[in-house]
């Protein structure tokens, strides 16, 4: 393996070692005192290689010294220490009190407000009594599987969907079910059709005595429907639509089985409904269109269209016609600001995603991006495009968050849009320029035939970045030093120069990988001390592009797809080792803090310890602060708090939004695979921090087995957890 490195570009080291250890081994059989010696000059020679390569990185140096790991353990508990520590970049003052965008306080909307920020004012629960939090009740839904939901409040109602999209309201002081509505969906019970992550809620302006469903609820499908349910009984709003639906696949043409549907809360912005749809990765050219529509929330009327192949166009295509097909989606969450009369919604790229030398300007134009549309006409005002010709799946996958920075002498009215890319863009929303430096930097160019790439990518210099320097050898990493040097060995013989190294007949790596830097979770922001919290995942994915003519039943794609209608199907996963560890040193997940106002890092940490991982898929047990995957995102309060469960380690926590210290945490039932939230009930005062939480079944390989607990009437389901302070 050492040669097989060596040949491949890789270090000396192996090759040394391997013969080291054959010859000191087979003196040390013969009884000869010079294999001792021997083995005691590859001690210090892998001491001292270990040591030039990683320094005192802990987890980087476990591989490598595993076979003398008892004369090193001091060493590594002290890198271990000093590593957990993270590292503060900036400085910040005591936290100032004040008001959020939402002006009620409630948690009205999926990230607390139509803003985005996930910021709670609160300052009930808060640094010096956290410690104090315990559980209040729980609620379970008795629906299995995936649950991705954050719940929203208003008034006496909390409000939520299940995996299902069934929709429940419970109390906000106790957790007992109001009601619940099932909507009956005909997608199977499991997998990726069972993701619902929110409800929006609406009050209809100037109402009168009689009107039907005053304040309502909404949810969008998996079977590509949209439902209205009045918010205190749970009945179907008979005024919208045919008794309290609408269908959203009218001007989508052919739309086979599981190529379009609704993930993700619509946001409502100056009295129009707006919401996209979810299009299958990777199957094949001219899928279902990535059109963005807008209702009328009272009556379910269409209102516009934007359809980024026919923008003079804003109804229903004429009969026997369709929405632009193959165009990119909006599959994430969408936010809106009603006093410029804005909706800003991310895209994806189009489809299939490894391949672009078919596209069109349309599918190209608004492609990963973000899109300031006028909410009652659905027009773009403008846009901005983080990745040009996307062929690395590197769409915009977090809701653009909405804040007022004090920066440049004044008050900007900012845009935050996190990406895949761990790029963060800070925008002015009102007309999308920068707000910070963007430099176009030349990338890697492609070596496919009939593909090309553009000779600059966009890098947002001027904020800090969550991606790692370009990776090298050095950083590759494995639970023993023979799957580190497989790992090392696969690296050297993939196609890797750095960020945005485009797809390849050899094998790409691509990092950051196809799931982040940031995801659909987001970034929070303390509106009032201007301080975001960001989640940064580190995961590179391998990607090899399959020519037509080697595809057969037996290809196996990964996470990747037949790209129909392309040259090449293509293969997509995470770049694992033989054990099935991450090829990539920890940490895999951090939480950071930023400075809104001077664009500094104020500090970043590893988050999530290892006790729930390990080779094979094996749980380790052991506690070991590795820095984790993690899913959704965080939400922050008035208290001076971050609170996070997604990490997968199945812990809540409380963090300091000042220092990164863990100031508390709960054990839960299995990791949370949505954000958290926080309230005040109207009736009793009490502030609550809520999390949902799957019923642990919900995980890819155990789709079989959810599937057929779906069936079970008996199923007690998924966790909602509400905390406070006791009394």
């Amino acid at each position: 393996m050492g040669a097989n490195l060596l040949i491949a570009g890789g270090s000396f080291y192996y090759v040394a070692a391997g013969a080291g250890l054959l010859i000191s081994g087979i003196l040390v059989f013969r009884g000869d005192q010079q294999g001792a010696l021997l083995y005691s000059g590859f001690f210090i020679l892998t001491v001292a290689w270990s040591l030039y390569e990683v320094q005192l990185d802990p987890w980087a140096l476990m591989p490598r010294t595993a076979q003398i790991s008892a004369a090193l353990i001091a060493v590594f508990v002290i890198a271990l220490f000093v590593a957990n520590q993270g590292h503060d970049v900036g400085s910040a003052q005591g936290l100032a009190s004040g008001t959020a965008t939402s002006p009620s306080g409630d948690w009205t909307d999926y990230g607390a407000s139509k803003a985005g920020t996930r910021f709670a004012p609160h300052e009930q629960i808060n640094t010096e009594n956290v410690a104090q939090l315990q559980r209040a009740w729980t609620h379970r839904t008795k629906i299995p599987g995936t649950f991705k939901g954050t719940p929203i409040q208003v008034g006496n109602g909390l409000y939520l969907c299940t995996g299902q999209n069934i929709i429940i309201s419970l109390d906000p002081d106790t957790g007992a079910e109001q009601w619940r509505f099932d909507p009956q969906i005909s997608t199977p019970p499991f997998g990726f059709w069972d993701t619902c992550r929110g409800v929006t809620y609406y009050k209809a302006p100037a109402l009168t005595t009689g009107d039907i469903c005053p304040e309502r609820i909404f949810t969008a499908t998996t079977d590509a429907r949209l439902l209205a349910v009045d918010s205190q009984t749970g009945e179907r709003c008979s005024d919208f639509g045919d008794n309290g639906e609408i269908s959203l696949l009218p001007g989508m043409g052919d739309v086979k089985p599981g190529f379009y549907f609704v993930t993700s809360p619509p946001t409502i912005a100056n009295n129009t409904l707006v919401l996209g749809g979810w299009v299958a990765d990777n199957q094949e050219v001219e899928e279902p269109s990535g059109v963005v529509r807008g209702f009328d929330p009272s009556t379910g009327a269409l209102k516009w269209a934007w359809d980024m192949g026919r923008e003079d166009r804003s109804g229903l295509p004429p009969a026997g016609e369709s929405y632009t097909r193959g165009t990119p989606n909006v599959w994430s969450l969408t936010s809106a600001d009603e006093a410029l009369g804005l909706v800003y919604v991310p895209t994806g790229n189009a489809t299939p995603d490894y391949y672009g030398g078919h596209r069109s300007e349309a599918m190209e134009k608004y492609a990963s991006s973000v899109v300031a549309l006028e909410a009652d006409t659905g027009r773009v005002r403008w846009h901005y495009q983080t990745t040009h010709h996307d062929i690395w799946d590197y769409d915009v996958p977090s809701q653009p968050t909405l804040v007022d920075i004090p920066m440049q002498g004044g008050l900007r009215k900012a845009v935050i849009v996190p990406t895949k890319r761990a790029e963060i863009f800070l925008l002015d929303r009102e007309t999308g320029e920068p707000l910070t430096e963007i430099t176009e930097v030349p990338t890697p160019q492609t070596d496919v035939p009939d593909e090309y790439t553009t000779p600059t990518q966009p890098f947002s210099t001027g904020m800090p970045s969550f991606a790692r320097a370009p990776l090298s050898g050095v950083d590759m990493w494995g639970i023993t030093p023979f799957d580190q040097l497989a790992c090392r060995i696969t690296f050297a013989k993939l196609r890797y120069e750095g960020p945005m190294t485009p797809p390849s007949l050899q094998g790409t790596l691509y990092y950051p990988g196809i799931a982040g830097g940031m995801n659909w979770g987001s970034v929070a922001v303390d509106e009032v001390n201007q301080l975001m919290v960001v989640n940064a995942l580190h995961m590179p994915f391998v990607v090899r592009l399959i020519p037509r003519d080697e595809v057969s039943e037996d290809t196996t794609y990964g996470l990747g797809g037949r790209q129909t209608g392309t040259p090449y199907a293509v293969y997509s996963m995470p770049f694992l080792s033989p054990l099935f560890a991450p090829c990539l040193r920890p940490p895999y997940g951090e939480m950071a803090v930023v400075d809104l106002t001077t664009q500094q890092t104020l500090w970043r940490r590893p988050l999530g310890t290892a006790a729930e991982q390990g080779p094979l898929g094996i749980k380790t047990g052991l506690p070991l602060p590795m820095g984790m995957f993690y899913q959704a995102g965080s939400a922050v309060t008035g208290g001076g708090l971050i609170f996070n469960g997604g990490v997968l380690d199945s812990t809540m926590r409380a963090i300091d939004i000042l220092t990164g210290e863990e100031l508390w945490t709960d054990k839960l039932p299995a990791s949370a695979q949505a954000t958290p939230m926080s309230y005040v009930s109207p009736a009793t005062g009490h502030q609550y921090v809520l999390i949902t939480v799957p019923d642990g079944i919900g995980a890819p390989l155990a789709r079989e087995n959810a599937a057929r607990k779906a069936l079970d009437k008996n199923a007690e389901g998924g966790y909602v957890i509400a905390y406070r302070i006791a009394d």
